[in-house]
Order: structure tokens, then C-alpha cells, then sequence
């Protein structure tokens, strides 16, 4: 195992010569995970109740870890303290200026033995290790990550809170039942949901090594975050990035409650790439957008979404093909310029091009792409190892492919989510077909317009009692009747009226029809 892990990091260091190499031809930088700016520092317990063999799991997976890295002086520097009674430097902050080297000294570290002081220890990384770097100036991201088994014989509180009082991110990583999920929590940065993490014991903590990498990648390569409903996202919003609010022209959106945006064949979305991603992209992330295709552009072949390199080559792209009906996703490939998936199959990706609002989404992970339309599954596609990204191209919107013409298009949302489960909870609930209601032909008006009134509609279940409410004024209030399509059981007429009493006659409005999306869906 030491030697494969030895050969493949190797293997990556000559990668990242052969892309400085490169950089240096053509003036451009690659960024990623393994490109950033980070102090890392691990924090492992080496108490009696971990043993020696335990121990020896634990030290192989902070390599594990690791190994996503470039360990340098210029990008990630690491280092390890043990602890028990006392906590003991065993790697100092930029120690190592190789992987091959940072492996060995992990490797050589022995087991500890003693009670379990984590508060100590947190301390003692804040005071002695985090403060000897020789890079704070330059450091991007100071982070913690404390692997314990058990229950601390100190208090751990006030160490943790020190330690985020000097912009140090802590992660908590529990393994095994006699952890304490109260203490992790209070270990940990917020959410618990995204700093703290659980392993059912030593022999399973590879389990969680994709987690964990994932996790250190967003904090090092997302630093924004999209407010979303109950929590807010790491991630890139697209729509203010790029200033497409400020470039193109508002509109209504897909619901009452919505706005979007029109591009026309003047509006350039160009932005340097280093202005959107300037850390790169991590290994999985969750692209989604919220469009509308109209005339033309529905059998246009056009890049929804391209960054490309100074050379113009594509790093990532999201391409929609009017002429076949498909989607293409573009990313970057080891040993190669580029690889491309093509999404023609499954839940009729043509109806995207059928000139109404429709959500896209495209799940990327290291070997694996899922496409998804209005929360229905495209497919699911293998992807090979990819290479971080070039950053100092540019980022384009709506762009005809191979040439910088402007695609009209109408766009509501798009963003780019740097964890991977946001797929499960960013639903297509904007789009009003998604509710997951059954809609009756004799409800198939589903448009609002000004002018007479139309026939009554049938008459729906009695409404909840409520307030009654005078119209005094003598002035005419807003004429219209909205049909809304068969949403649960309620139906609503409103009427124009001057001077009358609105009573509890009148059915209940239904929100909107996605205010309350999730839950209702």
C-alpha cells in the first residue's frame, strides 16, 4: 500500500511540473484543490482507548487525505500533533515541501498512549502551530481537523472557540460509539452538518475519505455562499458573477413570485475566469439552471455555460444542442484536452427545447455525471480523472458554439453548488409542471391576461372561516380571474369588484404554487 500510494503521488508531481510547464508556455495557471493556499493541520488522538492498530489506520488515512494536496511552500502546507495527556508536535508547519516526504514523516510518527485532553491539544495548535507559520500573510485557509474516539477529559469548549476567533476552520471527525455527538458539535465550525463527521470505527474510516476530501476542497476552493431556503450553500452565484442581472433585461419568471432575465443577440456575459473561480473548481459540484428557449434559439446549438482557457480551450462548458435535442457536458480530462458526455436519452431531454421554463441540473463527481430535467433523471454517465481547471481564460454565457455571437435566452437561475448533496434538496419546484399534481383537462388555463370576466369556475370545498373585509374606497380594484391548474383540492375565482364584501366564500389561495414547494412536493 505505501508503494502504490508513493507511485501515485509521484505520479501527480510530475502532473503538476508538467502543468507549470505549460503555465509558463502560455501564460496560464491551473487551480483546484490540490492548488490551494491552505494551512492544514490535524489534530489525532492518541489516547489508550485507540491502541496501536487503530492508530496505525488513523495515520494512513490523514495520507490518504492528504494526497489530494500539492505540498509546497506555495500551496498546502501540513501539519500533525498528537495528543493524550499532552499534545506533541509530531510534523511542524512547512516541514515537508514534498508528499513524498510529508508520508514518510506520517508514517514514522509512534503511538502515544494516555488519557484524552482535546481542549489542550486545540489550544495548543492555536498558540504553537498555526501561529509558527511563515506564510500567514499568504495563507488562504487555516484549518483544523481533530480525530477523536471518545469523550474528552477536558473542556473543549473555549479552546474551539478560540480557535474560530482566529479564523481557523475545525472540523470534527468522531470514530467509533463512545464519542460524544454534543462535544463534536461544539468542536466544530457550523453547520454540524458540514464540520462534523462520523465513522462507525478505525478498520471503516476510509469510508468517509471522500467526505472529508470534498469537504476540505469546498473550504478551500468555495469561500462564497448562496442563501438558499433554511441554510445557506458554498457555491458560485452565476447570475451575480457574471452580471447578468445588471446586463440583461428583467422579466417576469417562471411563477408570480419569480424574475428572470432576457439575453438578446447584444448582450455579452464574458468575465475574466479568475473574477468567478479564482481558486478553480472542486471535485464534485451540482451545476443548475433555470432557462427558457424560445424561437431560433430552440434549434440553435449554443454554450449555455463555457469557461475556457487563454488559448480558448474548454475547461467546462454546458452546451445545449437544438439540432439534436441534447445536452453536452464538457469538462477536462488527464493526458487530454478535454472529454465530452452527451445526454440524448432518457426523460425526453426535448422537451427542454419546447420554448417553456425548465430546470436543468447536472451532478458532477470524479468518475460520474448525472443529468437531471425538471427533477426527472436524464441519465447517468462515467466520467474519467480530470485535471483542475485553467483560470486565467474567461467565463461566457449563451454563446454560439466556437464563435462569441450572443443566443437569445431567457434565464432565471444559475448557479453552481460546491457540495454534492445540494442535488437532493435543489428541486425543480419553480416550475409550476413539477408541483407533482395531476392536471385535469378541464383546467388546462393556466395563464393570467386582463380583460372581461370569464365563466365561473366550478365551485370548490367551502374555505377556512376568516376575516371579513370592507372595500370602502369608490375606486376599481384590479380586474382579472386566475385559474390556477388543479393544485391539491383548492380552486380560486377572484373577481373584480367595487365596493363589495370579500367573504370567506372565496376559496383559499394556494401559495403561489412553490412558495411552500418542498414541503408540498
Amino acid at each position: 500500500a505505501f508503494n502504490r500510494t508513493m507511485f501515485i503521488w509521484s505520479a501527480w508531481s510530475a502532473v503538476l511540473v508538467l502543468t507549470y510547464i505549460d503555465a509558463a508556455e502560455d501564460g496560464d495557471v491551473r487551480a483546484g484543490c490540490s492548488t490551494a493556499v491552505n494551512d492544514l493541520v490535524y489534530i489525532v488522538d492518541g489516547s489508550w482507548s485507540v491502541g496501536v492498530t487503530d492508530f496505525e489506520s488513523a495515520k494512513q488515512w490523514l495520507i490518504n487525505i492528504t494526497s489530494q494536496f500539492d505540498i509546497s511552500s506555495h500551496y498546502t502546507q501540513v501539519g500533525v500533533i498528537q495528543y493524550s495527556d499532552t499534545p506533541r508536535l509530531e510534523i511542524s508547519l512547512g516541514a515537508h515541501q514534498t508528499g513524498a516526504e510529508l508520508i514518510q514523516a506520517i508514517r514514522s510518527i509512534t503511538y502515544l498512549g494516555g488519557n484524552t485532553q482535546t481542549g489542550r491539544a486545540i489550544k495548543f495548535a492555536v498558540d504553537h502551530v498555526f501561529s509558527s507559520s511563515q506564510r500567514s500573510s499568504q495563507v488562504k485557509n487555516r484549518i483544523a481537523v481533530v480525530v477523536t474516539d471518545g469523550k474528552s477529559q477536558d473542556d473543549v469548549v473555549d479552546a474551539s472557540m478560540e480557535a474560530r476567533a482566529e479564523g481557523i476552520t475545525v472540523f470534527a471527525v468522531g470514530v467509533g460509539t463512545e464519542i460524544t455527538t454534543s462535544e463534536l458539535i461544539s468542536l466544530a465550525n457550523k453547520p454540524s452538518s458540514t464540520y462534523v463527521l462520523y465513522a462507525e470505527n478505525y478498520t471503516n474510516i476510509d469510508h468517509i475519505r471522500d467526505s472529508m476530501e470534498q469537504k476540505l476542497c469546498e473550504e478551500s476552493v468555495c469561500p462564497t455562499r448562496i442563501p438558499v431556503a433554511s441554510r445557506d450553500e458554498k457555491g458560485f452565484e452565476l447570475m451575480v458573477g457574471l452580471n447578468i442581472q445588471r446586463k440583461a433585461i428583467k422579466i417576469p419568471g417562471s411563477l408570480v413570485s419569480e424574475i428572470a432575465y432576457s439575453l438578446t443577440a447584444s448582450t455579452d456575459i464574458t468575465e475574466n475566469t479568475r473574477d468567478i473561480f479564482p481558486e478553480g473548481l472542486p471535485p464534485s459540484y451540482v451545476f443548475v439552471a433555470t432557462l427558457r428557449l424560445k424561437g431560433s434559439s430552440s434549434k440553435t446549438t449554443f454554450d449555455l455555460l463555457r469557461v475556457l482557457s487563454k488559448n480558448k480551450e474548454f475547461q467546462v462548458a454546458v452546451t445545449l444542442n437544438g439540432k439534436d435535442k441534447s445536452v453536452i457536458f464538457t469538462t477536462t480530462k488527464m493526458k487530454a484536452n478535454e472529454q465530452r458526455i452527451t445526454f440524448h436519452t432518457g426523460f425526453q431531454v426535448s422537451k427542454l427545447y419546447d420554448g417553456k421554463w425548465h430546470q436543468l441540473k447536472l451532478l458532477v463527481r470524479p468518475k460520474q455525471i448525472t443529468g437531471f430535467l425538471d427533477d426527472r433523471l436524464i441519465q447517468e454517465r462515467k466520467l474519467e480523472p480530470m485535471e483542475p481547471i485553467y483560470i486565467n481564460g474567461e467565463t461566457q454565457v449563451a454563446k454560439r458554439r466556437e464563435h462569441d455571437i450572443t443566443v437569445p435566452v431567457d434565464i432565471q437561475k444559475l448557479r453552481l453548488y460546491c457540495d454534492p448533496h445540494q442535488s437532493e434538496r435543489e428541486t425543480a419546484c419553480e416550475i409550476y409542471s413539477v408541483v407533482g399534481v395531476t392536471v385535469q383537462p378541464q383546467n388546462s388555463l393556466c395563464f393570467c391576461f386582463l380583460g372581461k370576466n370569464g365563466s365561473p369556475g366550478k365551485s370548490g370545498p367551502p374555505g377556512l372561516p376568516g376575516l371579513k373585509v370592507t372595500l370602502v374606497h369608490n375606486i376599481v380594484l384590479l380586474r382579472y380571474w386566475i385559474i390556477l391548474c388543479s393544485v391539491t383540492d383548492l380552486t380560486l375565482s377572484v373577481y373584480g369588484v367595487t365596493g363589495f364584501i370579500i367573504t370567506n366564500n372565496v376559496s383559499l389561495l394556494k401559495y403561489f404554487l412553490c412558495v411552500l414547494c418542498p414541503e408540498v412536493a
